[in-house]
Order: C-alpha cells, then sequence, then structure tokens
C-alpha cells in the first residue's frame, strides 16, 4: 500500500517537473525563452535549490478551469543559495496558463 502511494508521489513530481508538458516548454525555447526552473536553475547554486508546493494545484471552476488542472499552478517557488548565501525564489510558469497568478499560486509566493 506504501510502496503504491510513494511511487503516486514520484510521478506527480515527474509530471510537475514539465509544467504545463512538453509542447509548452519547446513554445517557450522556440521563442528564445527558458522556463521558470530553468531560469531558476541559473540563477541558484548548483543542486542547491529546493522546491516548495511542487504539487499545488488551483481550485477553480469557472470557464471549467477543473479540466485544466496543472502541478505547481504556474509559480516555481522555493529556497537556494546564491555564492552561497541562502534565497528564496519564484517565478512565473508560462507553460501553466500563461504564467497567470491564481489564489493558489499567489499563497507560495
Amino acid at each position: 500500500m506504501h510502496a503504491n502511494k510513494i511511487e503516486d508521489f514520484l510521478k506527480k513530481n515527474k509530471i510537475a517537473d514539465q509544467g504545463g508538458g512538453q509542447d509548452r516548454i519547446l513554445a517557450q525555447h522556440e521563442k528564445g525563452k527558458l522556463t521558470a526552473r530553468e531560469r531558476i536553475s541559473l540563477l541558484v547554486d548548483e543542486g542547491s535549490f529546493v522546491e516548495l508546493d511542487k504539487l499545488t494545484t488551483h481550485h477553480y471552476h469557472e470557464f471549467e478551469m477543473q479540466k485544466k488542472k496543472f502541478f505547481g499552478d504556474s509559480i516555481v517557488t522555493g529556497y537556494g543559495k546564491i555564492n552561497g548565501r541562502k534565497v528564496f525564489v519564484f517565478a512565473y510558469d508560462f507553460t501553466v496558463l500563461g504564467g497567470t497568478l491564481s489564489k493558489m499560486g499567489a499563497q507560495k509566493i
């Protein structure tokens, strides 16, 4: 039973790493832009970033939004180090709903 929960958790984390999906990541790259996680990776010291609330989703039902849930809810937040100093950072994830800010995303910040 616990193994299934762990597998489910790991699967969700992999999905969350993809933001809005490969198609949207490619669209960002075609525009010469980086994803939120790529930008943060360049900003913080290598291997120091710890993402928070990675599996957060919005709670909206207007315009059938319940059918469009993405983990992270368009905001990547966490902490890491810059030149050895602990910092907290966030970045809008434009691969998820164009980077729009929801109530849950705002709470992450």
